[in-house]
């Protein structure tokens, strides 16, 4: 069999065997509902608890602040609309970026079809948010700021201490999609200023499946989908133990192994880099060498059909992407390198390769020469 190089991690992760470990024995032995009265019931409604407490050390907030989701999309429907109904008799103006992922973007559609306005702000060709259009965009209605933590394309991790400092000056929640950025960078969520955060477990070699959002104390949001009393109220539906459980456990573990994982990975990614730059001339790096995710590779082969390269690679065995898997099979060109100032023709030859702890420089080396043929 084909050796698979896997090199598409801002798409998704294996689940590590130490969070599978944990996991298992909530999927045929300690199966009880946490809501239950009996014993095994109670027993998984203080594991779920203890999970809780833990994801809530991970950030630096309170347990009481953290609610368990099915996945980062639905921690970012949850956060935008949740808050916006909770206080929309204070305003209905909302600011975000156009760089956005389609969980924040399409839920602002979804809300500006609701009688919401929102204000998409640009980006500069790194993908930075331009922090004195934000201060401009700043209306006297304005509820909430979302302003992704690191792209999920081009790597680019955004100055979240600078949007959030300008959102309290004018009392205005501030959110963040950081579903890219959890277990891959520090984040501390009070240091930061955060009022809401999303995150996914996938990401960061954890269970699919298995997202959380948290909610800073004082923060008002309301439950946007109906049914059971679970999550304090503001998310129905029985927990997913094992999947809550990994999660914690995946978010301890990557950020235990933060330190020693990233200097692995950005040195793999700088290796990768130069690879690039000394061996293709028509090609193009985008988003910023230095403020980005440590493993993000996002690179333009000019006069060439990322398709092309993609089914090439494919056939080599590597894992690569044109894009964010969750926009795969969008025939328009990404909104994000768009935004960045690629024309269609530049855009439709990029590729996003995304490096994991487990990538080597022998891989690096297979996949640079195996494209010299594309």
């Amino acid at each position: 069999m084909q050796k698979i190089i896997y090199l598409d991690h801002c798409a998704t992760t294996y689940v590590d065997e130490k969070v599978l470990k944990k996991m298992l024995p909530y999927f045929n032995i300690s199966y009880g509902n946490p809501s239950s009265m009996y014993a095994i019931g109670r027993q998984n409604k203080r594991i779920v608890e203890n999970a809780r407490s833990m994801v809530a050390k991970e950030l630096n907030c309170s347990a009481k602040e953290i609610y368990f989701t099915s996945c980062g999309s639905e921690s970012d429907n949850l956060a935008l609309k949740g808050i916006a109904y909770a206080n929309r008799n204070k305003g209905k103006h909302i600011i975000t970026s156009k760089i956005e992922h389609p969980a924040i973007l399409n839920s602002c559609k979804t809300l500006e079809r609701q009688g919401y306005e929102v204000s998409y702000l640009n980006v500069d060709k790194k993908g930075f948010v331009k922090l004195e259009e934000l201060q401009a965009s700043i209306r006297e209605n304005t509820i909430l700021i979302s302003i992704m933590f690191a792209n999920n394309e081009i790597g680019t991790i955004q100055p979240i201490k600078e949007i959030s400092t300008i959102a309290k000056k004018h009392n205005i929640i501030f959110h963040t999609d950081a579903v890219q950025a959890a277990g891959n960078v520090k984040i501390d969520v009070e240091e930061l200023g955060i009022d809401a955060l999303s995150l996914s477990a996938h990401k960061f070699y954890g269970p699919k499946g298995m997202g959380a959002l948290y909610v800073k104390k004082g923060i008002e949001f309301e439950r946007v989908q109906d049914g059971g009393h679970q999550e304090k109220g503001k998310r129905s539906g029985t927990e997913n133990i094992a999947g809550i459980v990994g999660l914690a456990e995946a978010i301890k573990l990557a950020n235990s192994n933060l330190e020693k994982n990233n200097k692995q990975i950005l040195d793999n990614r700088n290796y990768f880099i130069k690879k690039l730059t000394d061996n293709f001339d028509k090609i193009k790096i985008n988003g910023d060498l230095e403020k980005r995710l440590p493993g993000n590779i996002n690179v333009t082969f000019l006069s060439k059909d990322s398709l092309d390269i993609l089914l090439k690679l494919d056939e080599f065995g590597i894992c690569a992407s044109a894009g964010s898997a969750c926009s795969t099979g969008d025939s328009l060109p990404s909104h994000v390198l768009t935004a960045i100032g690629l024309n269609a023709e530049e855009a439709s030859g990029t590729i996003r390769f995304s490096l994991g702890k487990e990538n080597t420089k022998d891989e690096i080396d297979y996949v640079v020469n195996k494209l010299s043929y594309i």
